[in-house]
């Protein structure tokens, strides 16, 4: 069994996700960082090597996590009647409201995903710790795919907007579930600082023949013919020479492939299906409230202004960003990815591959207004008194999030490479 650390590191060599060039990795060592010499990439970072914090820290999330999602979050009082809101409270909101599709996307994105992926990241860390390392390739693959959709610092944000908000009609006090969630989010964004992703994969298995390992690459450069047949997996980046399409990585388990199969098809027909929903999430209300009787639905203009018409600047630029300009940004900078690849233009080749990196980095902090309507709809519910509703743009706003978020998971920036070089 061949492990990529019983190699020299002096013979790593890995293609760049971003722009397909192959070179070699240099040995790293304190606080150095290694970037794609042709767009920036980062390869590498300071945190090489390390596992025991990252897994302490991870631990320490899980446990916090716990009573964040059985103790009550927040309790709000309006002229002597009492509610307190759960992790959960939100979700029943949204289902008993008639918006099951909205309850399980924040379901999954809040609970679900962040339970799975603690328990996934500390299950890997906890086996490279101790030497287990038999099939973690695939599960550290999949917990690398499942990070974008884990938004637990999303919904806290989401959880000190409608603080903010609902600081103006009643009064509100954070109970021991919110403390627990604040430093559950803390722990585990404070974990993925100290989580190298190339630590974690050099230091699993091949499952095949060493012929086929990427230092092997290395050690034939001579040799035409595997150069030009070695694939690197789009997973954990591995540079696999003698092998096919189709064929699993022999470390992560993926459908090894030299570019995302219909990436550019697929991520088109995304994109336009959001460019078709963005108009109604911004032109229909995204969220009903009634005080004393009065009606008032807002839509996520409206809310931004409320938010200013308030002096709560911080937040409303937060949300504005969030929820406005980010998803046009998506869709737009997608939409011109796409063109330029047609046209084969090498214009702006390594500006178009940044701002790509921007996008997908950003992409799922767009559901703060979704997780604002959540937690609104779980605690303002005092009758005719105070009461909060979702509305039918909420639904259309979060689909334009989903689709935007997963546009960018199948495009494949290589593609704009190969179009400029053809070009």
């Amino acid at each position: 069994m061949t492990t990529a650390e019983s190699q020299p590191e002096k013979d790593t060599r890995v293609a760049c996700p971003d722009c397909g060039l192959v070179q070699r990795l240099p040995a790293l060592q304190g606080w150095n960082f290694a970037e794609c010499r042709r767009c920036a990439r980062l390869l590498a970072g300071p945190a090489r090597g390390r596992v025991d914090a990252p897994l302490a820290l991870a631990l320490g999330a899980l446990l916090l996590l716990i009573p964040a999602t059985i103790e009550p979050l927040l309790m709000v009082s309006s002229h002597g009647a009492f509610r307190t809101c759960w992790l959960s409270s939100g979700i029943a909101g949204l289902w008993r409201q008639g918006f099951a599709p909205l309850a399980v996307i924040v379901g999954a994105f809040c609970i679900v995903f962040p339970y799975v992926y603690l328990a996934a990241l500390i299950a890997v860390l906890a086996g490279l710790r101790l030497g287990a390392r038999a099939h973690l390739g695939p599960v550290f693959r999949w917990l690398m795919g499942l990070r974008p959709w884990m938004m637990l610092e999303i919904f806290l944000v989401g959880c000190f907007v409608a603080y903010s908000r609902l600081r103006l009609v009643v009064d509100v006090h954070v109970l021991a579930g919110g403390w627990c969630l604040m430093a559950a989010t803390g722990a585990l964004l404070f974990a993925l600082t100290q989580l190298d992703e190339r630590t974690v994969w050099e230091a699993l298995p091949l499952r095949h023949a060493p012929r086929q390992s990427w230092w092997h690459w290395g050690r034939r450069a001579s040799d035409r013919g595997a150069r030009e047949r070695a694939i690197a997996c789009t997973a954990c980046e591995l540079l696999v020479t003698v092998a096919h399409p189709g064929v699993p990585c022999p470390r992560c388990g993926a459908a090894l492939h030299h570019r995302k199969p219909y990436a550019f098809r697929v991520t088109a027909a995304l994109v336009a299906a959001a460019f078709m929903l963005y108009v109604p999430a911004n032109a229909l209300p995204v969220l009903t409230l009634v005080s004393l009787g009065n009606e008032q639905s807002n839509t996520i203009i409206t809310g931004v202004l409320e938010l200013i018409h308030n002096q709560l600047w911080p937040l409303a630029i937060i949300v504005f960003l969030a929820s406005i300009v980010v998803p046009l940004l998506k869709l737009c900078g997608l939409t011109w990815m796409l063109l330029a690849t047609m046209q084969g233009s090498p214009r702006t080749l390594i500006a178009r591959t940044r701002f790509f990196r921007f996008i997908d980095t950003v992409g799922s902090w767009s559901n703060i207004d979704v997780f604002v309507a959540s937690v609104l709809v779980g605690l303002l519910q005092f009758g005719t008194i105070a009461q909060a509703r979702a509305g039918a743009g909420l639904v259309a706003f979060a689909a334009v999030v989903v689709l935007t978020m997963i546009a960018t998971r199948t495009f494949d920036t290589r593609l704009m490479w190969d179009a400029s070089q053809r070009g």
